[in-house]
């Protein structure tokens, strides 16, 4: 596979995206930063660490992460693979290795990177993190017979699938929307453990009660809504 993007939603990342960037392994061919309506540098630090900048004014991760995508689209030669990762240096870009391994060598189109127990630094995942984690993977289990472990938005995906899937999600649905199809078309998917560390800055999502309550809103009821309606 000689064509792999990477897509970095980023809202007011300044002092992580640099890091992010500049770890991310020479196996990638592009690294698309999409600045989320920052109000700090995040912009010019993703672009003199290499990245090309995106931007868009509609505020919301699954905006970001449409943005990105609809770039690719518009290119002659299409990626093979895409990979979606954090702009808060709480995952190993590096790791990017070992996440597109099973596609570049088994039958797989899509890979999630569970951030493990065992290998998460300690507090870097909040209780209400941790818990909404278990209950949606809990209610895909017992509703789509899943065997996913967790949401982790560091993931790798066939291009081909992703446009399949006509992902819509503009806000925090983005990855169970995601999973919640990779079940429904019963697309090959593997979870990949990897390590995890305390994010640069303040989480817009978990670290604030209305993030938390919002985002827990939105993932479970796009659990039931797909189940009921798919």
């Amino acid at each position: 596979m000689k064509h792999i993007k990477v897509i970095i939603p980023a809202y007011n990342e300044q002092d992580s995206i640099g890091l992010v960037v500049r770890a991310i392994p020479n196996i990638v061919d592009e690294i698309i930063v999409v600045n989320n309506n920052s109000t700090d540098n995040t912009a010019q630090v993703a672009k003199d660490s290499g990245a090309k900048v995106l931007f868009e004014k509609r505020g919301g991760y699954g905006y970001a992460c449409l943005k990105g995508i609809d770039y690719l689209r518009q290119k002659k030669i299409s990626p093979d693979v895409v990979v979606f990762l954090d702009g808060d240096f709480s995952d190993f870009p590096e790791e990017i290795i070992h996440l597109i391994a099973p596609i570049q060598k088994e039958n797989i189109d899509f890979v999630v990177g569970a951030r493990a127990k065992e290998l998460r630094e300690k507090r870097s995942l909040t209780p209400q993190q941790v818990f909404g984690n278990w209950l949606a993977c809990f209610l895909m289990k017992i509703l789509y017979k899943s065997d996913f472990t967790d949401l982790g938005p560091f993931r790798a995906i066939r291009w081909n699938t992703l446009i399949d899937l006509k992902m819509s999600d503009k806000t925090y649905g983005w990855t169970v929307e995601m999973q919640l199809k990779i079940l429904d078309k019963k697309i090959p998917y593997k979870e990949i453990k990897v390590n995890y560390r305390k994010r640069i800055g303040v989480s817009k999502v978990s670290g604030t009660l209305k993030g938390t309550i919002f985002a827990g809103i939105k993932i479970i009821g796009w659990i039931f809504k797909h189940y009921i309606f798919k």
